[in-house]
Order: C-alpha cells, then structure tokens, then sequence
C-alpha cells in the first residue's frame, strides 16, 4: 500500500531532457510535481503537459521542480519508441521519464502502480520533506495548482505538523471545493480515478475517489 510519507522512487527505463537520471530523493528541499502523462491521451496533451511546463516556466528551479513522467499501459511499444518524438513535437523542456514496463502482459507500469494511478492525466506533487501530498487525477484549474504549489513552497524545508495543518486550512478555505461546479474531463482522462489527500480533513479535495490519511505532519 502507498504511504504518502514515504512515496516510491520514480522507476524509470530512461530519462530525456536531463543529463543523468533523476531520483526524488535528492530533490529534497524543494516542491516537486510530476505530470503524469501517455502520448496518446487528449488530456495530456492538451492540458496535463502544456500545464506542467507553464508551472516550470513561472516557478523558479531552485524552488520547485516539474517532471513528467510518461506511464504507457496501453499501445505500450508504440508509445516507447515514439517518446523522443512526442517530446519534441511537444516542445517539452522538462525532464521526462518513461515508467519501466512490468514485463508480463497486462500489467501495470512499475512507477504507475506504485503510486496507485488510476490513468492519465495525473499529477503528484510533493513538498520540500518528499512527502506525497496531492494526486489528481484529470484537469485540474491552473489557480487551484498555482494556489497549492505556492502553499508548499511557503512551507520551511522542516515544517513541524502544525504549519502544515495551518496552511492547508488556508488552502481549504480559500479555495473552492470543485465537487460544488461539477467538475468534469470531458471524455479527456484516459483510465483504468482517483485523489490523494493528506490529512485530517482540513484540505481541499478533488472529485477522483478517496482521501487518504497522513500521520507524519501534512494536513
């Protein structure tokens, strides 16, 4: 089972747009969202990507890093040997990792199901401790994802429990519940749903599935 406090690593087969492979572990320090994504999915293309590289382009990197990460479990092979194509066609300038396939027919990517995906787009965005504490899954608004990135880069490096309770009840409060327009994907979400929330139920949530707790200092 996934713990937020301690998420996976990245299992990646290779890396483009970086000179050598990344690991979470030592982005430590910094807010770190990875946009989930396949090549072939509507909702990456037009929204999950183009968003995470208007996040990159407006966030310092010595701040916040943005990754994409492309998990294909569908046309497997024909998203693998496209992927540096794709991002090239996508003028994508963040490092991109391609999920290791589980080698046996019909499952998952390694990195997909350690992190519970339920499909593409996806976005998991970890604060400066590497703790896990948003996943979404679909379009989400770009003030709402600016709002919640700005939240944790405001976090110090060592939060105690308590400030991170504290901002995600601004969060909350501040923030629309997007349950309350109907929030939709508009047959976009390519999926085999679902939202991570870390808390004690002060922070917002999301229209995907279920909350789960956080017992190491995230709200």
């Amino acid at each position: 089972m996934l713990n937020p406090e301690t998420p996976p690593e990245i299992d990646a087969s290779r890396w483009l747009n970086t000179e050598a492979p990344i690991a979470l572990s030592n982005l430590k320090g910094k807010v770190v969202l990875v946009a989930v994504f396949q090549q072939h999915c509507p909702g990456s293309v037009k929204h999950g990507l183009p968003q995470a590289e208007r996040l990159n382009a407006n966030f310092s990197g010595n701040e916040v890093a943005v990754l994409g990460l492309n998990t294909p479990f569908e046309e497997l092979a024909k998203q693998t040997d496209a992927l540096e194509s794709f991002v090239a066609e996508q003028e994508l300038t963040i490092p991109v990792a391609l999920d290791v396939a589980s080698g046996k027919d019909k499952e998952l990517p390694k990195t997909f199901a350690a992190y519970e995906l339920q499909g593409t787009p996806a976005i998991l965005l970890f604060d400066r401790q590497g703790r896990l504490r948003r996943h979404y899954l679909g379009q989400v608004d770009d003030v709402r994802l600016g709002a919640e990135v700005m939240a944790l880069v405001i976090e110090t490096p060592d939060a105690p429990r308590q400030q991170s309770i504290a901002l995600e009840r601004c969060l909350a409060a501040a923030l629309v519940d997007p349950n309350a327009h109907h929030h939709h994907h508009d047959g976009e979400c390519c999926g085999h749903d679902h939202h991570h929330h870390h808390g004690d139920g002060a922070s917002c949530g999301h229209d995907h599935g279920t909350q789960t707790k956080n017992d190491g200092g995230n709200a």
